[in-house]
């Protein structure tokens, strides 16, 4: 009010400053320096003049005692001469680090990791409960929540058909119609069964490997058992990623038929899944770590000693396991990445974006809540001149990195 300059004003203000305590000036600059920066337009003032103001104020708090004493006699040694254009750069600098710092207090999904974690079915016992609550605990990591999902409700909500995305659509989701197969496969998928795709679908010789189940009057297991018997080139031809059709019996055709008896593993009673939701500090532990040295490798026989996965392969009989665990009944599952971690709580929790601290961490680096739920799906989005799974394009990166990331995909 009563300076025309950022460096007059700053010298005004250390003045007032100068009989506060420390921690008092400390707590008031932090809370201060972004309102005193956005409230610049309506008091008609510099963005600059106020930021030099509040960044006085934290110089002080820094400069000024180590306790809780006043402060008054040291605030003249910062009113000498007028500052240079260099130092006011220097103030909007610790404005702007000022305004990170209040935003990462404001989102706590910014700066802290947080994951989806659940025992698969064949590994949930009491033990291993035990032990894999222990063996996080021992890495820094806090359990925030946990709980369990029996066979019904994964059943009944289709999580485990979510959780596997395009590979069990295709097979229980999706009509195989509905399919996108390129033309070059499907020339292949005529030359090796001797009917076009478009014929063998307007005839109804292709179903997905649920309807396969109902046609065959057979569980997954049953249907595992006759894929397992096709060959690649014969009678069974791989359509694309996660895509495979094979010619169970003369003349009908499956989708992906090896999934229901992932699936059932899953949804057959008494299985369940032991979840827990989990955090930590960023900078204490990366994503990447704690999926390679924490959690452990996909094959638990290659996982690093002193994983999770690699203690429930050493203990599984102990563990009151029934049989030795593999690449697939690997003990535990983690998320991939921060996002993928938001993802799973949407799905096995029913979680919104709004209410989840790394969802509103998201929304505020300019997401909105339906291109998050359409990326849960992991599309095939468009970055650095090709389309690449959003999936991918975001795994293993710490929680603000993954925030960076997904902003510069969103203006891809």
């Amino acid at each position: 009010r009563h300076a025309s300059t950022p460096m007059a004003s700053t010298r005004l203000f250390l003045r007032s400053f100068g009989a506060l305590p420390r921690q008092q000036a400390r707590n008031f600059a932090v809370s201060t320096a972004v309102k005193l920066r956005g409230g610049a337009s309506r008091m008609n003032a510099s963005p600059v003049l106020m930021g030099a103001i509040a960044a006085s104020a934290v110089a002080a708090a820094t400069l000024f005692g180590s306790d809780n004493s006043p402060m008054p006699t040291r605030a003249h040694a910062l009113m000498g001469p007028i500052a240079t254009g260099d130092d006011l750069k220097g103030l909007e600098a610790r404005i702007a680090e000022l305004e990170a710092d209040v935003k990462d207090l404001k989102f706590p999904g910014r700066t802290t990791n947080s994951a989806f974690v659940f025992i698969k079915p064949h590994a949930v016992t009491p033990k291993t409960k035990a032990l894999v609550k222990e063996m996080l605990a021992k890495s820094g990591i806090k359990v925030t929540s946990e709980g369990s999902l029996n066979a019904k409700t994964i059943d009944e909500e289709m999580l485990i058909d979510t959780h596997y995305g395009a590979i069990a659509s295709k097979a229980v989701k999706k009509l195989p119609s509905e399919l996108n197969v390129q033309p070059k496969k499907q020339e292949e998928f005529k030359q090796m069964f001797g009917i076009s795709w478009e014929d063998a679908l307007a005839q109804g010789k292709v179903y997905n490997a649920k309807a396969a189940c109902e046609k065959l009057r057979i569980n997954g297991a049953g249907l595992d058992k006759i894929w397992s018997g096709l060959s690649r080139g014969q009678n069974l031809i791989k359509f694309g990623g996660g895509f495979y059709c094979g010619e169970v019996e003369p003349g009908m055709f499956v989708i992906n038929g090896f999934y229901m008896q992932m699936r059932s593993a899953f949804t057959t009673p008494p299985a369940s899944i032991q979840y827990f939701t989990v955090e930590w500090p960023a900078a204490s532990l990366s994503w990447e770590d704690f999926r390679g040295k924490v959690l452990g490798a996909t094959d638990p026989k290659t996982a690093e000693e002193g994983s999770v996965r690699r203690a429930i392969l050493e203990q599984w009989k102990g563990l009151g396991l029934k049989s030795e665990p593999n690449t697939g009944d690997n003990g535990v599952h983690a998320s991939a990445s921060p996002f993928e971690a938001l993802a799973e709580r949407m799905n096995w929790l029913k979680a919104s974006a709004e209410d989840d601290e790394y969802g509103a961490a998201l929304i505020d680096a300019g997401l909105s809540v339906d291109t998050i739920k359409e990326w849960t799906e992991d599309p095939q989005v468009p970055f650095e001149g090709r389309k690449q799974s959003l999936f991918d394009l975001l795994e293993d990166l710490d929680a603000k990195t993954c925030l960076e990331k997904a902003s510069k995909i969103l203006k891809q």
